[in-house]
């Protein structure tokens, strides 16, 4: 099992990031990084969510080091009023663009209906490839979590989670 320091040190490289960046980010020094990756020190409770988001994780994740279930069936009584629930985006793109989009699925469903963009998502490249439509069907069908998790040649991220 990893430490937190060590699951820091991953996540910074899997980013590309050297600790004189992440520090930069984080609003720490450089040795402040060091520490958190040599287990010497941690990071502060309230930076723990904004390290989380930096690498595209949940903070359990980072803290526990185990990843979260990513899509889950929902049994027949489990199952959730469709319209009550919320759609999910964030999309990273190489040219320095961050989409961060959360919107009911009731929205999404009647944007579709009437031919429109829907919102955030419009112009963006990184969603052409993306069935809005078929992840609908799915959400319909009792699927929940994380639906989408892709990055194109180019380098853009893109998640859709439903929740």
């Amino acid at each position: 099992m990893s430490t937190l320091g060590e699951r820091i040190s991953g996540y910074r490289k899997k980013c590309g990031m050297t600790q004189e960046l992440l520090a930069e980010y984080m609003e720490v020094s450089p040795q402040a990084v060091s520490k958190w990756e040599n287990n010497i020190s941690c990071p502060d409770i309230t930076a723990l969510p904004r390290l989380a988001d930096l690498f595209g994780i949940s903070c359990d994740e980072l803290l526990r080091g185990r990843e979260e279930q990513t899509v889950r069936m929902l049994s027949e009584e489990e199952k959730k009023d469709v319209d009550k629930m919320l759609l999910q985006v964030r999309a990273d793109t190489v040219a320095g663009d961050r989409v961060r989009v959360n919107l009911p699925v009731a929205l999404v469903r009647i944007a579709l209906e009437l031919g429109m963009e829907v919102p955030g998502m419009d112009g963006q490249s990184a969603f052409q490839k993306i069935d809005l439509e078929k992840i609908l069907r799915l959400v319909d069908e009792g699927v929940i979590g994380k639906l989408v998790e892709m990055e194109s040649a180019e380098g853009d991220v893109v998640e859709i989670t439903v929740k």
